[in-house]
């Protein structure tokens, strides 16, 4: 390797926390008050990187007493397939975090009776917040420092590798217990915040040897402006939406599955002509970057028709994830947690998306309990963790993971493909709606055939030492999200029914005989298997 030992950062801490949004954030947080030495990486600027950042957030949030019929109520809406009992963890969770923000000062917006409203988190302002008392708990945070493989030993995960972007140097993390709190993978789709989800933290975990669970519910779509980012759905609970003709559609089952319907005929427009004036300065308020792109453009939405698309939030509002092995975020591998949308959420939401609240409970209630189960999982480990520092700090950066491939490619080839070609294919393969939302068994199997063989020619790619580590970062980024693309694609495949948002023109009914979790194991040809529902997952 071109890069000695001796050019990579070395750290050490009890528990390392991969990623900087709400649930890592949470995770780190929860760990250092329990009294461990902690390390946040974060791919961006913690605070500011992620969907949740950018985003105006609302929360699942009911108090004890009330969660019975609540759980009832969403169980209904998940095809009667969320667990009650993970449900009623994320409750607890997120009601314990929710107060303890209050008693920690957290600025929460207030109802008409002077009461803290603590079914919203501006995201801005939440995640300023949870850097700022990361920091006061002693958590070092590493920006701008994304990870690139995990380590690992006889007795589990044992910390990453990784780059720092802007000073261009490698970093190694030892750790007896780690997080990966990495979100999930938007394949490559413009929507808030959604540059660096790539689906990094899936293949970290997979290749260090965990599974994957629920990657079919990876068609979960968004409304948006068009031209924009903008994916907040929430305003157009009050929207009318227009074909080209100026025609009022009729939205009857499903809305996303109406227009996406309409779409494929053409321009869908949308006003939201049903929010009376009191209204309309109630979402002005509680929304306001979902109006910037109006004002922007002169266009007031709620006289206006406005065009809207559909993008793509693959596993970012979808399922799909890390299998969790228990109530604490234990994956398949010692010493290996998950958090937020980096693991599965099917035994939250069933088949169906968490949309905000949901899943920005389960951030909060599956990072506090990922924090809490590493932090205990290092205290056994410490007197094991000298001898593991030294022997990682040993190991050339070649051995670790996948990274041989990206430091060493076969050598340019003629079909060698670039990273942003990659990206690309992705785009034309996972983005549009007669290929993902509307599926189909043969236009599965062509998409997948098109991504095998990038995925082939992406190895001849050689990277060279002359290049940025960031042209690295791209490498790793491109295969992440070629990996990622087919696991969806192979379970999808393999689930030869319609169920959620996994919807298959083919065979457009649900099979009782389906009603089971299809897991995903290895890396280069995944075996699967069904895993049976039980009710305390």
């Amino acid at each position: 390797m071109s890069r000695a030992n001796s050019e990579i950062v070395e750290e050490s801490a009890d528990v390392l926390v991969v990623g900087g949004g709400p649930a890592g954030a949470w995770a780190a947080l929860i760990a250092a008050r329990s009294g461990c030495r902690v390390i946040l990486a974060d791919k961006g600027y913690f605070g500011t990187s992620g969907a949740t950042a950018p985003s105006n957030t609302g929360t699942w949030c009911v108090p004890p007493g009330q969660r019975e019929d609540e759980i009832a109520r969403r169980r209904r809406l998940t095809g009667e397939l969320a667990a009650p009992e993970v449900m009623q963890r994320t409750l607890a969770g997120c009601w314990e975090g929710l107060q303890q923000l209050l008693a920690w000062g957290y600025p929460f917006p207030h109802d008409h009776g002077g009461n803290p409203y603590l079914a919203n988190l501006r995201g801005p302002d939440y995640m300023r917040f949870m850097r700022q008392k990361a920091r006061e708990a002693g958590v070092t945070i590493m920006d701008h420092s994304p990870a690139l493989a995990l380590l690992k030993d006889a007795d589990g995960v044992a910390g990453a590798v990784g780059l720092n972007r802007q000073k261009n140097f490698f970093w190694r993390v030892t750790a007896s217990s780690v997080v990966l709190a990495t979100g999930g993978c938007a394949f490559g789709e413009r929507i808030l915040g959604a540059t660096g989800l790539t689906g990094d933290g899936y293949v970290m975990g997979m290749e260090a040897g965990a599974a994957l669970s629920g990657m079919e519910y990876s068609a979960q779509y968004g409304i948006t402006p068009v031209h924009t980012s903008m994916n907040k759905g929430v305003i157009y609970q009050w929207a009318t939406f227009y074909d080209a003709n100026g025609h009022v559609l009729a939205i009857e089952g499903d809305r996303q599955t109406a227009l996406a319907q309409a779409l494929l005929s053409g321009p869908v427009y949308a006003c939201l002509d049903r929010a009376d004036p009191p209204l309309q300065a109630c979402l002005r308020q509680s929304q306001p970057n979902c109006f910037v792109p109006f004002d922007r453009q002169g266009i007031n939405p709620f006289s206006d028709k406005f065009e809207v698309v559909l993008r793509c939030e693959g596993t970012v509002r979808g399922l799909g994830g890390l299998r969790l092995q228990d109530s604490h975020g234990a994956t398949d591998v010692a010493g290996l947690y998950a958090a937020g949308d980096a693991a599965s959420r099917e035994g939250m939401n069933g088949v169906i998306s968490g949309g905000g609240g949901p899943n920005a409970a389960w951030a909060i209630a599956s990072g506090r309990a990922s924090g809490l189960a590493a932090a205990r999982a290092a205290g056994k480990l410490k007197p094991l963790a000298a001898a593991r520092r030294q022997r990682h700090r040993q190991t050339p950066l070649l051995n670790v993971g996948g990274l041989g491939y990206d430091l060493y490619g076969s050598g340019a080839g003629a079909d060698a493909q670039q990273p942003a070609a990659i990206l690309d294919a992705v785009r034309d393969e996972m983005l549009p709606l007669n290929k993902n939302f509307f599926r189909t068994s043969a236009g599965i199997s062509q998409s997948l055939s098109r991504l095998n063989g990038l995925s082939k020619s992406l190895g001849l790619y050689g990277y060279s030492a002359s290049d940025s580590l960031v042209e690295l970062l791209r490498r790793r980024e491109a295969r992440s999200l070629l990996k990622v693309s087919r696991w969806s694609y192979k379970a999808a495949l393999l689930r030869q029914e319609s169920r959620g948002i996994h919807r298959l023109l083919d065979r457009p009914h649900s099979q009782p005989a389906f009603a089971k979790r299809i897991v995903i194991h290895g890396l280069n040809a995944p075996a699967w298997d069904s895993h049976a529902l039980s009710e305390g997952e």
